[in-house]
Formats: structure tokens, sequence, C-alpha cells
């Protein structure tokens, strides 16, 4: 058998402090673990692992997402829900994952109980935190919204949609802090009701107005192969439509790629991140984690047009024409035909993008 290249070494290394992490993790909890433990169980040096993870908070928030990303895939739903069923069988597929009615501090099931004191100790990770819970409220509301019924009123749903995790994220903290005391039959009924609610939801962004035009283009666009994480499967970016480059603290402006954007076209966003190695696995970790009860809940027709990349090398974002991004990064750009025929940048850049007069898709 041949050496090994740097590379392959690394990600070996990188495999092997996972598992190693995963049962200190477990055994201990986040604020016991050692990373001298994590390196002999995993059988390297302390420099090992800080060479692939840059702290033990990384290295949790990464050790959550490789979980939540190899998740076995659900069975499909059945066709033809209401929204109201697909809300309650979200709520359900969430709850399955808690340890709901045990005493054991800890252990495999009650890993991610560290996880919102770690997000709370740092604005560095809440502000992100933030933006992801708004772009899962977003997936979650879009689906929400194709399950309409023939003929019923148009609306947004993404304020339902809010309430849904919120209530949901309450019972997992609760199932963490008080063994015993969510009640998932009564969780699931209050998500029920919840699709019931006329919320007063309209969509008025104030800036929109105001917002420059994109800028017309005609350069190539080949961009590197990546995962829609919304649905498990390669992206389609070269389908006409629009690729929204975002950064963690603009995550809520892909909502206005999605709302201005033409019947039938593609909308992605890609994810990008100043810092890679602790935020990259926390956004990696949230939207994973929502997708999975989303598939599991909605039939594929209900599935928001949305794609999601995660770009943590920054690949996708170069081809965009964005070769320098951070956490505020706001970019946007116009397929079509296999070509950038518009772009934009700066705050409004994905609704320019979208509603770009004169580009035909």
């Amino acid at each position: 058998m041949g050496r090994l290249s740097r590379a392959e070494l690394q990600e070996r290394n990188r495999v092997k402090v996972l598992a190693a992490a995963g049962e200190e993790f477990a055994e201990h909890g986040f604020r016991d673990a050692k990373i001298d433990d994590i390196a002999d169980r995993a059988a390297l040096t302390r420099g090992a692992v800080y060479s692939n993870f840059p702290g033990k908070r990384a290295l949790y928030f990464a050790v959550l997402a490789d979980l939540a990303e190899r998740a076995p895939e659900p069975p499909r739903p059945e066709p033809h829900r209401t929204s109201r069923e697909a809300l309650g069988a979200f709520a359900r597929a969430w709850l399955a994952r808690l340890p709901l009615a045990t005493g054991e501090r800890r252990g495999p099931a009650r890993l991610g109980m560290d996880l919102m004191s770690e997000v709370l100790a740092d604005e560095r990770t809440r502000r992100p935190f933030t933006q992801l819970m708004k772009l899962d409220a977003l997936l979650l509301g879009l689906a929400l919204e194709r399950l309409r019924p023939p003929g019923a009123p148009s609306g947004r749903l993404v304020r339902v949609a809010e309430a849904a995790l919120t209530t949901l994220h309450g019972a997992s903290q609760l199932a963490a802090a008080a063994p015993g005391f969510v009640e998932p039959f009564n969780v699931v009924g209050a998500c029920e009701g919840l699709a019931d609610l006329d919320l007063d939801d309209e969509w008025r962004p104030p800036h929109l107005p105001y917002v420059p035009r994109a800028r017309p283009a005609d350069e190539p666009w080949s961009p590197p192969p990546a995962l829609d994480v919304v649905r498990g499967e390669p992206a389609r970016l070269t389908d006409d439509g629009v690729v929204a480059v975002l950064g963690l603290h603009r995550l809520e402006a892909a909502e206005e790629a999605v709302r201005a954007a033409p019947p039938g076209a593609a909308v992605t966003v890609v994810l990008v991140t100043g810092d890679p190695g602790e935020l990259a696995p926390l956004a990696r970790l949230a939207v994973a984690e929502l997708c999975a009860c989303l598939r599991e809940a909605f039939p594929p027709p209900a599935w928001p047009r949305l794609q999601v990349v995660h770009d943590a090398s920054g690949a996708l974002a170069a081809a965009a024409g964005v070769p320098a991004v951070s956490d505020g990064t706001e970019a946007a750009v116009r397929v079509g035909a296999g070509r950038i025929v518009a772009r934009a940048d700066g705050r409004g850049a994905c609704h320019a993008a979208a509603s770009a007069v004169g580009v035909s898709l």
C-alpha cells in the first residue's frame, strides 16, 4: 500500500478526531471534555487535533454537524398532506431526536445538550445563529406555503414557521434541563394548531424600493459541483435563475431572492463565512437538522424551490465573482443560458439580481 498524501493523511486524522471527540463529549459533556483526552482516544497528538479544528467549541460543532448530516434518510411521507398534518409530522420528527424522559446526564442521546449554551456564550456565534434561524424559518415557511389547497388565499407563512421553531427549540432546551417535563403529544398538538393561525404575515421590506438595479453582464458561469442540502442531492447550479452568495450575518436576504425571482427560476443561496473553522460547522448543523425533519414531514412537491449550498472553501463564491468573503458578504448573480447575465452586490443584491429587468430566463 502506497504512502498517503498529506491531504489524505489530514482527512484520515480528521475522521479519527471526530470519532474520538464524539465519544468524549457523549461521556463527559462539552465542559468537562479535554482536548488531551480526545487526542489520546484518537491516538494522535494534541497538535494534530488543533491542525484540524481551531478549538474545542469548533470541534463540538463539527461533531454535531457530522452526526446530523449522516443521519439515515427517512422514508418519504405520503402525498396530499395538509399544512396542519405536515407541521405535526415535522414536530414529531424533531421531538424523536430528544432525550425526553431519561434522567441520564450523559450518553449519545444527550450529546447536543450543551449546544445552546455555547451559542449563547459569544456574540460571534449568537449573531450567525440568529440568521441561521431566519433561514430555517424561511425554508419551513416556504414548504408550508406550497401545501396550500387550490384556490386558497396566498400569503406568507414564515411567521407561522418562526412560531413552530420557537416552540420546538424551547422543547429541546427543556428536554435537556428538565427530563420528563416535555409532553411530546402536547408539543405536536401546539404545532399543528399554529398552522391555522393568521399572524398577519406580509412581505414588505422598506428598503427594497431604493435598491439599485443589477448591472448587466455577459460572463462565463462554470460553478464547481456542490450539494443542495435541502434535498440532499447535487445542486442545479447551471439552471436559469439566481445564485446568491451570503455571509452568515446576511442570511435573511435569501427571502429577497425567493420573493422576487420569476416563477420557475432556480434560486440558490451559497453560505459563506469568514470563520470556516467554527461557524461553518454551526451552519451545517442548523440547516441539516431542519432539512432532515422537513424531508421526513413534507412530500417532495412541497419542498421549497430554494437550494442551499455550503461553501466553506469559497470556491463557489469565487466562481460567482466574489473572491473574498466575510460574514457580511451579500452578492448575487443572475444566470441565463449557462452564463452570468446580471450581477449585484451590497444590501438588496438578492432582490436586484432576481428582479433584473430585461433579462430573459
